[in-house]
């Protein structure tokens, strides 16, 4: 024992004397930079003394053991409920479609990257309430069932303080709902219904419109008696201007084709137009085969179609529904509701989060079944209200904003009696 600790000291001395012979610069270089920069040196020790605080800004400092367990259980279930559902959906689905897809010769690509690659997104944060929902009721009652819950509310952890992994959880949840349903599935929703109106449903798109009128700018009212949106092309098209509600200029045009290589928005091109001018009582006539103009409105604000809303990224949104408002449309409350659903849906993930860990945090006979039930029904509670409050902004008037919050405001009662009954 002695001659084999012997030889373990002459290795480690001749380790360190072959690294001192051989990265001896590097002491020198230490050496030189104590002298040249002690001034950094004493500046850096002077910052960590005055700037101890900042640890506190470090998040990672409050996440602990039992938090970091919790959060991997919450996580975990949570995709885990998304993949055992929508496989489920899947399923359903293409036993469905299936004899459309072959009626319309729907090619397996399409099948498979146009339709289902965007179908999983779309219905995974759409029914993300859900699979929070069922995510915190499954993995809590299992921990309350193995007097996991018990351990921890005996060790002097409250209610909330177990919180607090559920609320880092649901606060990734929410974030991740909220970049995918305002930026990602929007895009996605464009190839998804462009397939599904060629080889589900075989319904055309709606690509003209008839008598369209609508003001384009302050005093400037647009008129086209029929638009193509295949062509991109209108007939039939009048322009009129107002100054304090006097006609000033009448211009017509046979038809105006919108300029889709042009660099700027707005381009236009006229063909047998004419302009009127009115100065008083005397009138100036210009006409012309052709003319290049800019006109305050694009495509999009001439055709509309079932579910265009969707397709639209939330600033996409809010830009068009700014527009819209200022040119005086009516036809804007169901991109409103859209737009404030989405904030709405990613904020439902705290409540059923609170409502999930105060009824399955208790330990009882039963097992999770009840929980379970109750969890679902709560979240299709949760679905249907925000159908229904949909319409009511539709049809009823309703304020957009108050429409998509109204069932997280239900279900904030309903999460606070349930915390304040909660064990602790």
């Amino acid at each position: 024992m002695e001659y084999s600790k012997i030889r373990k000291h002459r290795r480690r001395l001749k380790a360190a004397r072959w690294f001192s012979r051989h990265f001896a610069w590097m002491k020198r270089l230490g050496q030189w930079f104590r002298r040249h920069f002690a001034w950094l040196i004493a500046v850096m020790a002077w910052m960590g003394r005055r700037l101890h605080w900042m640890r506190f800004l470090n998040p990672f400092r409050y996440i602990k053991r039992l938090d970091w367990y919790i959060i991997k259980k919450f996580i975990g279930t949570y995709f885990f409920a998304i993949v055992l559902i929508i496989s489920i959906s899947i399923v359903f689905d293409v036993n469905e479609n299936l004899s459309k897809f072959t009626q319309y010769h729907a090619p397996l690509k399409a099948i498979v990257f146009d339709y289902y690659a965007n179908f999983i997104p779309y219905y995974a944060n759409l029914f993300s309430p859900l699979f929070v929902f069922i995510a915190v009721i499954f993995f809590t009652s299992k921990l309350a069932g193995n007097s996991e819950i018990i351990a921890m509310l005996a060790a002097g952890v409250s209610i909330r303080r177990l919180m607090r992994p559920y609320m880092i959880s649901a606060t990734l949840i929410t974030i991740i709902t909220f970049l995918l349903g305002a930026y990602v599935i929007p895009k996605g929703n464009i190839v998804r219904q462009n397939f599904e109106s060629m080889y589900k449903q075989r319904t055309r798109k709606n690509t003209s419109a008839d008598n369209v009128q609508l003001q384009v700018g302050q005093g400037v009212i647009a008129y086209i008696q029929h638009y193509d949106d295949k062509q991109r092309r209108g007939y039939g098209f009048c322009l009129d201007k107002f100054e304090n509600k006097k006609l000033v200029s009448h211009m017509t045009a046979t038809e105006i084709q919108y300029d889709t290589v042009s660099e700027s928005k707005y381009h236009w091109k006229a063909r047998g137009w004419k302009v009127r001018k009115l100065q008083g009582l005397r009138e100036h006539i210009t006409s012309g085969n052709r003319l290049d103009t800019m006109i305050m409105m694009e495509p999009a604000d001439l055709v509309f179609s079932k579910g265009q809303q969707e397709t639209f990224t939330s600033p996409q949104l809010r830009e068009y529904i700014s527009k819209q408002i200022d040119r005086g449309s009516v036809n804007v409350v169901q991109y409103e509701v859209e737009y404030h659903k989405r904030i709405a849906m990613s904020f439902a993930s705290f409540i059923l989060t609170t409502i999930g860990l105060s009824l399955s945090s208790r330990k009882r006979k039963g097992g999770m079944g009840l929980y379970l039930g109750i969890g679902l029904a709560l979240s299709f509670t949760y679905i249907m209200l925000q159908t229904i409050s949909s319409t009511f902004a539709i049809n009823a008037n309703t304020p957009p904003m108050l429409a998509a919050w109204i069932p997280n405001i239900i279900f904030v009662f309903i999460a606070y009696y349930c915390y304040r009954h909660a064990p602790n």
